[in-house]
C-alpha cells in the first residue's frame, strides 16, 4: 500500500513465488488475497442472512462503469467465468488522513486484484498487478464527462487519481483482454474498521520491524494488532528484507493468511450482531459497480460464490521485468503475461510457465 509520493519514487522490486524455496510459495499464493477472499466470505455469509442488513444499504457507493467505458471494451467469452477488479484505495482525505498515508492530494489505487471465478465456481484465482507496473493508458472519460487522452508509459496506480475508476477498468481490459464483470474497491479506513470490528488478527514475526515511515513498531514475538497496526503491518517496507517498495508483500500475505483464519474462526451465522457490525463496517468503505451496488445485489452475487472457499483461492502476481528505461520501475513481461490473460479468457489452466515473474526484488 502506498505512504506518499516518495514511495513512487522509490524501487519497485517485488518478491514473486518464483523467488522462494520450499513451502513459502504455497502460502503467498494463499495470501495475497486481502479483499478477494473477505468479500466472498463475507457477501457468502449475507447471502445467508442479507435481511439484517437492509439498515446499512446506504453505505454502498455505485460507480456506472458501462456507461463510462461504453463498447470499447473486449468481448464477454462463455468460457471466462466471472471476472472482478477489485482495488484497495488510500484517499488522504477524512478519516484516511490520520493512518500514515502521506501527504499527496487525492487518492490512489494501492492494490489491484484481477479476481477470476471459473465457470463452475469451485475455486478462483486472484491476480495482483503491481502498482508501479507501466502501462498504456487508453482514452477514457471521466467523471465529469471530459475526455482523458491516451498515454503510453504511465504508472498504473496513478489512473485512479488522474482519470478514475472507470479508467482503471478499462485499463485493466486493454492490458488483459479480459472483460471485467464487476468493480468493487475498499479504502483504508474501511479496511482498519473491518480489522476493528473482527478483534484483531495475530500475527507472528521473527524479527523487530521499525518503520517510521508506515508506523510499525513492533518485537519480534507474537502480537495481536488493532486496526491501525494491522495497516502499518501491511504497509510496511522499510523495516524488512531489502527495503524496496514490493518487498514488504511477504508480510501483507502472511497477513491476510493470518486474517482469513481469524474470520474463519468466529461464528458469524450465530453472532447477528458481529455479522451486522462487520458488514456495517465493510460496506461503508464499499464502492461498486452499479451494479452491485445495494445488499439485495450484493448478496445475489454472494450466493452464487458459495461453492468458492476463499482458502483454495490461488494467487499470482501478474509477471513484471524491471523496466530498461527506469529500473525503478516494472513491465509486463512477456510471453508470461499474455499467456496468463489467455487462460483466463478461456478459462483454461495457467501453465506454471505464466506464473513466473524476471522481477524478484532482489
Amino acid at each position: 500500500m502506498t505512504h506518499g509520493a516518495t514511495t513512487e519514487n522509490r524501487r519497485a522490486r517485488t518478491t514473486t513465488e518464483g523467488g522462494q524455496d520450499g513451502p513459502a510459495p504455497r502460502k503467498r499464493r494463499r495470501g495475497r488475497i486481502v479483499l478477494a477472499s473477505l468479500l466472498v466470505l463475507l457477501l457468502a455469509v449475507g447471502g445467508t442472512a442479507y435481511w439484517l442488513y437492509s439498515g446499512i444499504d446506504g453505505n454502498i457507493k455505485g460507480v456506472d462503469i458501462n456507461k463510462a467505458i461504453g463498447d470499447d471494451r473486449p468481448e464477454k467469452l462463455p468460457t471466462s467465468g466471472q471476472n472482478v477488479l477489485i482495488l484497495g484505495s488510500d484517499s488522504r482525505a477524512g478519516a484516511n488522513a490520520d493512518l500514515h498515508t502521506g501527504h499527496v492530494s487525492g487518492a490512489r489505487s494501492d492494490t489491484a486484484l484481477v479476481l477470476h471465478i471459473p465457470q463452475g465456481r469451485k475455486k478462483a484465482v486472484a491476480v495482483s498487478i503491481p502498482r508501479d507496473t507501466l502501462v498504456t493508458r487508453p482514452k477514457c472519460t471521466k467523471a465529469d464527462g471530459s475526455t482523458a487522452a491516451s498515454a503510453k508509459r504511465v504508472m498504473f496506480n496513478s489512473i485512479y487519481s488522474q482519470v478514475g475508476p472507470a479508467c482503471v477498468v478499462k485499463t485493466v481490459e486493454q492490458i488483459s483482454g479480459v472483460r471485467m464483470d464487476h468493480y468493487v474497491e475498499v479504502d483504508f479506513a474501511g479496511f482498519k474498521g473491518l480489522v476493528d470490528a473482527i478483534g484483531g488478527v495475530t500475527v507472528t514475526v521473527g524479527q523487530d520491524i521499525h518503520d517510521s515511515s508506515s508506523g510499525l513498531d513492533l518485537a519480534k514475538g507474537t502480537h495481536k494488532l488493532n486496526g491501525t497496526q494491522s495497516l502499518e503491518f501491511v504497509r510496511t517496507r522499510h523495516g524488512i528484507g531489502d527495503g524496496s517498495d514490493l518487498g514488504r508483500i511477504g508480510l501483507q500475505q502472511q497477513f491476510m493468511i493470518a486474517l482469513l483464519a481469524e474470520i474463519q474462526k468466529q461464528d458469524l451465522l450465530g453472532s447477528p450482531v458481529k455479522a451486522y457490525k462487520i458488514a456495517d463496517k465493510l460496506t461503508a468503505a464499499l464502492t461498486t459497480d452499479s451494479e452491485l451496488a445495494s445488499l439485495t445485489k450484493l448478496a445475489e452475487f454472494g450466493r452464487s460464490l458459495n461453492g468458492v472457499n476463499p482458502s483454495t483461492m490461488e494467487t499470482i502476481m501478474l509477471p513484471v521485468a524491471y523496466d530498461k528505461v527506469d529500473p525503478n520501475r516494472v513491465v509486463a513481461a512477456q510471453p508470461q503475461a499474455s499467456t496468463l490473460w489467455k487462460a483466463i479468457r478461456t478459462g483454461s489452466d495457467i501453465p506454471d510457465s505464466a506464473k513466473k515473474s524476471p522481477a524478484t526484488g532482489g
